[in-house]
């Protein structure tokens, strides 16, 4: 019997049958007006998720990385500067983006574990005194090492700093799963995918756009076709697209708003943050700790595990889907083998989490490594039979 076990990978993210039903469609026309009364609903379930009071909502048939693309192609001209921290194989691949399209980044060199450095984003920008810097690139919930940055406080940062540029976030593991607010944080330019928090299949680019960014794209002389905000937002205007789109995406994309909202979206936060932290106890049971190197930097959507010395994270990794058919995430780049991660976002419970915390003990016992069976498992049900009474009060 073939069975399909939940993912515990940071995306793409186990998708709701509901979503999964929604996305199953005939043809349709996508110059109709059906389209137009499909689509428009999935634009303005995005303007309520993102916190956003102004601006427009960009939905592309791409995944992060061509949100990153279009970001800095639609806003920014060869030669222009932007300044980055590196922390994580997420920030160092917008990075490398930036420079292939011929940009200058400003790199602030971080090491992996800890978040984006304000003060020395601050400092940075206050030194630019003739303006040079003409987008400050933040990833807020890096992917590979579970570290949370804290765009609210960049936000202060550049304001302390007086400096214009502009504020592009990557958010495509946060948003949709942590509280995210784009006009309150003063963001420009927020990317997410289909793939995470809104758990569909990849390929959709979700973007937020300020005022400040689509005027910018008035002086901006990147190249770009495909990703052209100006011929995208012509042809909203009209309820269409400017080429043939996934509409069977945009339809998923309404009805997984739809189940967050029906949810509640401060509802959907905390129950990432009740699964995030049992995740966090059982690793503490288990005598290991996240790759985050402080509490403030915990991300609520997936847990980089420091593995034991000697250990191999990719070996956990690899036996896990060999032997039991559960996916969890490799370690990546400058953590490659020290860490293996678990996913704990979009469609999940506690109890299906736990399932995967025994998963995870299961293969360290066949890996010999130091683990107790049922030690990180128990200390996730204690901590959720408790935090699972107090949701059912609040929801009362």
């Amino acid at each position: 019997m073939q069975s399909q076990n939940p993912v515990f990978i940071p995306g793409p993210t186990n998708i709701p049958e509901t979503v999964r039903k929604a996305c199953d469609m005939p043809t349709l026309d996508h110059r109709s007006p059906a389209f137009a009364r499909l689509f428009r609903p999935a634009v303005a379930g995005v303007r309520r998720v993102l916190k956003m009071t102004e601006g427009e909502v960009i939905i592309l048939p791409s995944t992060g990385t061509g949100g990153w693309e279009a970001a800095i192609t639609n806003t920014l001209s060869p030669g222009d500067t932007v300044l980055a921290a590196r922390f994580g194989m997420f920030s160092h691949r917008w990075i490398d983006l930036c420079q292939r399209h011929g940009l200058r980044v400003q790199i602030i060199e971080t090491p992996w574990g800890q978040g984006a450095p304000l003060d020395k984003i601050e400092a940075a920008l206050k030194a630019d005194t003739s303006g040079t810097i003409k987008a400050v690139l933040a990833t807020h919930n890096e992917t590979a090492t579970g570290v949370r940055s804290d765009i609210a406080g960049l936000r202060r940062a550049m304001d302390a700093a007086g400096h214009t540029a502009m504020l592009f976030v990557d958010g495509v593991s946060s948003i949709g799963s942590m509280p995210f607010e784009m006009a309150a944080w003063g963001v420009d330019i927020a990317v997410a995918g289909s793939q995470k928090g809104f758990m569909l299949p990849a390929g959709l680019a979700i973007l937020g756009v300020s005022p400040k960014a689509l005027a910018a794209m008035d002086t901006a002389t990147l190249p770009r076709t495909f990703f052209d905000f100006r011929d995208m937002l012509k042809s909203y205007a009209a309820g269409g697209f400017p080429y043939t789109p996934p509409v069977g995406l945009i339809a998923g994309l309404a009805r997984a708003i739809e189940m967050l909202e029906d949810e509640g979206l401060d509802a959907v936060y905390a129950r990432h943050h009740r699964l995030a932290e049992g995740v966090r106890r059982a690793v503490a049971a288990w005598g290991m700790k996240p790759c985050a190197v402080t509490p403030d930097l915990y991300s609520d959507t997936v847990t980089a595990v420091l593995v034991p010395e000697g250990c191999n994270g990719t070996d956990l990794v690899t036996l896990a889907a060999q032997k039991y058919g559960v996916a969890f995430g490799v370690g990546l780049g400058e953590v490659a083998g020290r860490v293996f991660r678990i996913g704990h976002l979009g469609m999940l419970t506690d109890v299906m989490v736990l399932s995967g915390l025994a998963t995870a003990e299961m293969c360290m016992a066949d890996l010999g490594w130091p683990i107790t069976l049922g030690s990180g498992v128990a200390a996730a049900q204690e901590y959720y039979r408790g935090s699972a009474v107090a949701m059912a009060m609040a929801a009362e």
